[in-house]
């Protein structure tokens, strides 16, 4: 598909909407203080596959995030923060267009070519005289000149030239190609120095020094804690024996239904001996967290010592979660449920108020706008998600905007079953020799299916029009079906409008009509 960023026809009809569009008040004052100096900084550190409520701030016993948690205090920690979809490229591709999948059209790993949109994080920051820089994971449309920093890592080590590596990074990077892209069940080989997010922070770093007179985006992305499970000492054995058991385990796989059942099974024969290794599993994952967290502190702790961060905006957050042991399962790939929807973040840096926990509901969509107007940067047309600047500011905002939020997974067509087949390795989404499983495949993504999560509530719906409801303060791991239950008819009824008011605000707006019609828009991209 042709972008939209291609289309000159349809940049004619931009220019007259531009013209006519309200500025925010945010994009105002970004302006005039970039005319009496510097233009702050914006950077997003995202991690892939990192289940939110593993924080001891939403009391979880293990430490496992303690600069996450301590920095949240100076700023903003959203616990209804939610991806527009758990599965990478799509969420990627959402979070720098700030469109949703069905907008984007990248509605699965292998759409990512597909991607539809006016202009994104990155084409906005150049034409605003931003620098731009990506190191670490990529998997978006995105390439190389698409950024005046390119240095990427993926989940089995540094990419490009091998031979500018140190004997032991590459030694390293060689072990991650031995894992079968699953896991290793002994401490991984060298100290934290070989481990990705250490070597990109010291990328980063290294950058941001080189440019610390221009102002710039950032987008620091770890493949961690995603798999390969794996992680050196102290971190290998930091959380051996302590980890509390997961609140559900196989048992909850029929109650959960078909797609968490194949799912299951297919991990089984992709990955030899997975149930008595599932504990070893979680443990090594949580210490990937905790490695990530050390080493966004040391992240953090450079760009004050390089003086640029009272001039930063930053934001914490993840693509997706993972079950990490929930219904027994690794990973991510069925359903919606909150361990693989809801992902941490956490706002902090120039001018975020510290207001702590909050309960708005958030998206990765809306952190593309939001860095528009820290630009002082016009929101694209397109963008779906909404600007945090006055939220953010502390400043007055509609509340009743942030009340509920939305979330989709599925490439469309009707449900794919065993019955229709179990050729799991011909498909792709089992190894040959039972050594790798790739959990996004024809069975788990199949079909459509959108969710809300409005308060205490959630509610999905498929393209067959079946419901789920659940509360989710008094069921967090989704088991009791509350939907068609006559005692919850009136939150049933809320929460479909509230789910269908979601879908209709997000259709896509582009193209405009080319003539005659004025498109309008709320301030700070507001949609309802």
């Amino acid at each position: 598909m042709t972008l939209m960023t291609k289309n000159n026809t349809f940049y004619a009809a931009a220019g007259v909407l531009a013209a006519i569009a309200v500025n925010s008040p945010a994009a105002k004052a970004a302006q005039q203080d970039g005319n009496k100096g510097r233009r702050p900084n914006f950077v997003i550190i995202i991690t892939d596959q990192q289940r939110a409520d593993l924080t001891a701030r939403e009391g979880f016993p293990l430490d496992l995030t303690p600069f996450a948690d301590s920095i949240a205090s100076h700023g903003a920690w959203f616990d209804h923060a939610y991806t527009p979809c758990p599965a990478s490229g799509p969420a990627r591709v959402s979070l720098i267009t700030g469109r949703y999948p069905k907008a984007t059209g990248t509605d699965s790993n292998h759409n990512i070519e597909d991607a539809y949109y006016i202009d994104d994080l990155f084409g906005v920051a150049r034409k605003s005289g931003y620098r731009t820089a990506m190191i670490g994971k990529n998997h978006t449309y995105m390439k190389k000149s698409s950024a005046d920093f390119w240095c990427p890592y993926n989940h089995l080590g540094q990419e490009g030239a091998k031979d500018t590596l140190s004997a032991e990074n590459l030694a390293f990077d060689k072990f991650l190609g031995t894992t079968d892209f699953y896991a290793s069940f002994k401490a991984s080989p060298g100290t934290v120095k070989q481990q990705i997010p250490y070597r990109m922070v010291s990328d980063a770093l290294e950058w941001a020094g080189e440019n610390r007179d221009e102002p710039f985006v950032m987008m620091l992305s770890f493949p961690e804690p995603h798999n390969p499970y794996q992680v050196c000492e102290p971190y290998f054995s930091m959380f051996e024996g302590k980890v509390p058991p997961a609140r559900t385990d196989s048992t909850a796989l029929a109650v959960k239904g078909e797609k968490f059942v194949q799912l299951n099974r297919m991990m089984k024969l992709g990955h030899k001996g997975y149930d008595k290794n599932l504990e070893r599993l979680r443990t090594t994952y949580m210490g990937m967290v905790r490695m990530l967290d050390d080493q966004m502190r040391r992240f953090v702790d450079g760009m004050q010592e390089l003086g640029l961060y009272d001039n930063t905006v930053f934001v914490i957050t993840s693509d997706h979660g993972d079950y990490v042991g929930e219904y027994g399962l690794m990973k991510k790939g069925a359903g919606v449920p909150d361990a693989i929807t809801r992902v941490p973040m956490v706002w902090f840096g120039n001018g975020i108020e510290a207001s702590g926990r909050r309960d708005d509901h958030v998206c990765l969509t809306d952190i593309f706008p939001t860095a528009c107007e820290v630009m002082g940067a016009e929101i694209p047309l397109g963008v779906q998600g909404r600007s945090l600047t006055e939220m953010l500011g502390g400043r007055e905002y509609p509340e009743d905007e942030f009340r509920s939020v939305m979330s989709e997974a599925g490439f469309g067509g009707e449900y794919f079953t065993a019955e229709d087949s179990q050729e799991y390795v011909k498909e792709g989404a089992v190894g040959k020799k039972g050594l790798f499983f790739d959990e996004l495949n024809t069975w788990s993504q199949s079909g459509t299916i959108s969710m809300v999560r409005m308060g205490d509530w959630k509610l999905v719906f498929d393209m067959d029009g079946n419901g789920q409801m659940y509360n989710i303060k008094d069921d967090p791991s989704e088991m009791e079906n509350l939907f068609g239950k006559k005692k919850y008819r009136d939150i049933q009824d809320t929460l479909l409008q509230e789910l269908l008011k979601w879908e209709i605000a997000t259709e896509d707006p582009i193209p405009v009509p080319h003539r005659r019609y004025w498109f309008k828009r709320q301030p700070h991209n507001y949609l309802f």
